[in-house]
């Protein structure tokens, strides 16, 4: 027998809503956050960088690699 909509719309929602609190706890293990990850992957949901949210402050923080001309990184 199938499960209703309404029963798996619950399900979903409890995952989510057991991940996210895992991970604004920070308690999340390596796992919670790669299933976190697969989980928004899964349901089509995509994040764009811009200078005014978290991901676009992240992508910030990251140290930039000088590049020499042959593509080799540099000393």
């Amino acid at each position: 027998m199938a499960a209703k909509e309404e029963t798996l719309g619950l399900l979903h929602e409890a995952v989510a809503q057991d991940l996210l609190a895992k991970i604004a706890s920070g308690e999340a293990s390596a796992q919670e956050l790669n299933a976190a990850i697969k989980f928004l992957k899964d349901n089509n949901i995509e994040a764009v960088a811009t200078e005014k949210n978290t991901l676009g402050s992240l992508a910030k923080s990251l140290p930039d690699f000088d590049v020499e001309e042959d593509g080799l990184y540099a000393n």
